[in-house]
């Protein structure tokens, strides 16, 4: 039996045992891909159909007609933003809630039943490393994450400076920051507990993700870049997630970030993975107004 092999064996064995492809899971007469919109609308409002496709990796016309079921049922509403009236967003109601809320505990109960003598800690640990392997995984034709190679560096501040100078305004200082912050890690850096990733298709390098040891039990998110052309494309999410995984896997309890409230669509990004904003401060860095947003992330 070969590896490909191996793993289709294992799908077919997990989602079975896991009671999966049960019609009725958790007792409802919903399928799971029915029970997992459900869930992201109850986990994040402000969604549309076409994000709630993307991230489900499904038609949006199957999709569409889940939908209409469920705002039939009064579980999800449609409202329209002031600012652009082409979009509807969608959002779970209150009677939506009250269904679905019951449904979480009853999942964490059902998996627990599962591991009742000793618990699930040995395929937690698996489930943490086959993370780490999967957000590393790209489609054919798309950015591989890939280690630091030579001229990396280089490459790092040059773009941290110019597309900053461009879109912010930062001088260059801000540049000086980012090759202090490269020179410290290839000089002191753990290589069990910290790692820099570059994307990049062939020879073109798109963008960077760092994660370095703060503390003990803390992880720092860092040098978080993409080119602009590379940006939209779900790349910037799947770098962000190798990230969180590395950590979760090398035993970080929680990670730290700070960034921009100007930097809209990465802040987005962190909080629809659930980062949560500690706090904004006026400041004054790299000869410009700023707000700083510091954020942190518990496993």
């Amino acid at each position: 039996m070969d590896a490909i092999d191996r793993l289709r064996r294992f799908n077919r064995e997990y989602t079975a045992k896991m009671g999966l492809l049960a019609r009725d899971h958790l007792g409802t007469n919903l399928s799971l891909t029915e029970l997992r919109l459900l869930y992201e609308l109850f986990a994040e409002d402000g969604l549309t159909a076409r994000i709630l496709a993307e991230r489900m990796d499904v038609d949006e016309g199957y999709l569409s007609r889940i939908l209409k079921t469920f705002v039939a049922r009064g579980w999800v509403a449609k409202r329209t933003p002031k600012r652009d009236a082409r979009r509807r967003i969608l959002a779970m109601t209150d009677e939506g809630r009250a269904f679905f809320a019951p449904l979480v505990q009853k999942s964490r109960d059902h998996l627990a039943a599962r591991f009742a003598a000793g618990g699930p800690g040995a395929l937690e640990r698996a489930a943490g490393h086959a993370e780490a392997v999967l957000a590393n995984m790209a489609p054919a034709g798309e950015a591989e994450l890939r280690d630091l190679s030579h001229g990396d560096i280089g490459w790092l501040v040059m773009r941290h400076g110019e597309l900053y100078a461009r879109d912010e305004g930062f001088d260059s200082t801000f540049e000086a920051l980012v090759a202090e912050i490269l020179a410290d890690f290839l000089r002191n850096r753990d290589p069990e507990l910290e790692r820099g990733w570059i994307a990049a298709s062939g020879d073109e390098r798109l963008g960077s993700i760092f994660c370095v040891r703060q503390d003990n039990e803390t992880a720092k998110l860092r040098l978080f870049l993409l080119e602009p052309h590379a940006r939209g494309l779900g790349l910037g999410k799947r770098m962000l997630e190798a990230c969180m995984a590395f950590a979760k896997e090398r035993g970080y309890r929680r990670m730290v970030l700070w960034t921009h409230e100007s930097h809209e669509a990465a802040c987005a990004l962190y909080q629809r993975a659930g980062w949560r904003l500690l706090r904004s401060e006026p400041k004054v860095s790299f000869g410009q107004d700023v707000v700083e947003q510091h954020f942190d992330y518990e496993f």
